[in-house]
């Protein structure tokens, strides 16, 4: 008894953590940027070290696979942050003083029984529409981005030469221009009766999974695209480029469901204990909120960028080997 008495204590100091507190509320107010952020950190480290481990495959294509996942993510973390910054403060204007932006009626509904709209499941999922559905608009671009400047990677990156800082891209993140009317407009598709009963109905669905395997599966068919139309990349490695991103994200999309599934039930008590720890505690549901939503976005991120690409730099090789046979 004397033990898990202990334990108890431990854990309740990681649920009462501070940054943990933070990282959770960073999460539910900008998914894509929490999962852009995750995925650059991943990127950078645990792709490439996962890349160069894996066995028989040619140095060059290691060197052009790892090229691809610090493009990707570093493409992904400047969009995300120049566009879900303004998308992220509108929705929290609305939560924060509702009766501006919605109509009674809208904000009744959306309460669905909840004494604050910030508690509501209901709004929850319709906020999340705007937050993460963001990430699946920003696919295409990305992954033409992505191609276009994968060569210039593979010069640059290699040989150590770090890009100028943008700082007119900085200047248009911190301005934050547009947000009141960006909040109105979110407003005015919130308070159409059909988004209201969509949220209702869908509230208690794997939203933010399914957009994580909807934005992947689109990304990477655009990428394929680009890379089979690209003058810059070296026809040598198109192929091994082209399997290695597909056999990628279609074992992340398989995998990661059936992970995620398998963490339905330690969420849950994590959840419960998070409660019990915080109890009466401010922004206790945006944190629970952050839990779901980090939930996917980490389980996906250590499957895709550490596990998979060891595996699928392997077979993306072998392909490659037996469609020129």
């Amino acid at each position: 008894m004397k033990v898990n008495s202990n334990r108890d204590i431990s854990f309740k100091g990681f649920y009462n953590n501070r940054a943990l507190k933070k990282g959770l509320e960073f999460a539910a107010n900008n998914g894509t940027l929490f999962a852009a952020s995750t995925t650059l950190a991943l990127s950078l480290f645990a792709r490439p070290a996962s890349i160069w481990l894996a066995p028989q495959v040619d140095k060059e294509n290691k060197k052009v696979a790892c090229a691809k996942s610090i493009s990707s993510s570093g493409i992904e973390f400047a969009i995300s942050l120049l566009a879900s910054i303004p998308i992220a403060n509108a929705v929290n204007k609305i939560e924060k003083k509702p009766q501006k932006y919605l109509k009674p009626d809208t904000i009744k509904n959306l309460k669905t029984g909840s004494k604050q709209l910030a508690e509501s499941k209901t709004f929850s999922f319709a906020a999340q529409m705007f937050k993460l559905g963001l990430k699946t608009l920003l696919a295409v671009p990305k992954a033409v981005l992505t191609c276009a400047c994968l060569p210039v990677v593979m010069q640059k990156v290699f040989q150590a030469q770090k890009p100028e800082p943008d700082k007119k891209a900085r200047a248009l993140v911190f301005q934050g221009r547009g947000n009141e009317r960006i909040a109105r407009n979110i407003g005015k598709v919130l308070d159409k009766p059909e988004v209201q009963k969509f949220s209702e109905r869908f509230k208690d669905s794997n939203f933010p999974m399914h957009i994580i395997a909807l934005t992947d599966a689109l990304t990477t068919a655009t990428f394929m695209h680009q890379t089979s139309k690209s003058k810059k990349i070296d026809e040598k490695r198109k192929k091994p480029l082209m399997f290695y991103a597909g056999i990628s994200t279609a074992l992340s999309i398989g995998c990661g469901y059936v992970v995620d599934k398998l963490f339905d039930k330690p969420t849950e008590k994590f959840i419960k204990k998070f409660r019990e720890a915080n109890k009466g505690m401010p922004n206790l549901e945006k944190q629970v909120e952050g839990i779901k939503i980090a939930k996917p976005i980490l389980l996906v991120g250590g499957i895709y960028y550490i596990v998979i690409p060891f595996i699928s730099t392997f077979l993306a090789e072998f392909a490659d080997k037996n469609t020129k046979k």
